[in-house]
């Protein structure tokens, strides 16, 4: 894919993320992808993807930055929702949380096949708590 492909790729990504349509995954995500060096299948990222919304319903993902290199993309994320559940261990309070997350994938034959998150997990735990 060329950088403008790629940019694009990412992009319908995020929105079919935002839009919570997670059956899409198979359009963006090998069947067998390695995620944050662990093999898991997309049953995997989409079962992780549906608990977050399930507890977070109004999830969204916003791109601040997005660096391409070759096969690679890199992404510095802003996430945002008011858990109505349980989250990440935590009951909920009513706040809103948004926090950063930085996305590292690496893409074969036009999807994920290699996926890194790192999340600022003390920015959620603040607001959470």
């Amino acid at each position: 894919m060329s950088d403008a492909e790629l940019r694009n790729f990412f992009q319908r990504y995020i929105d079919a993320l935002n839009s919570h349509e997670f059956q899409r995954m198979t359009e963006f995500i090998h069947d067998n992808p390695v995620m944050n060096g662990h093999p898991v299948t997309r049953d995997d990222v989409i079962a992780a993807l549906e608990g977050h919304t399930d507890a977070v319903p109004d999830f969204t993902w916003r791109v601040e930055d997005l660096a391409i290199d070759g096969d690679r993309v890199a992404a510095r994320l802003f996430n945002k929702g008011t858990p109505a559940k349980e989250w990440l261990g935590v009951p909920p309070t009513g706040a809103t949380v948004e926090f950063a997350e930085y996305a590292f994938h690496k893409v074969r034959d036009g999807r994920f096949y290699e996926m890194n998150y790192l999340i600022d997990a003390q920015a959620v735990e603040r607001q959470l708590t």
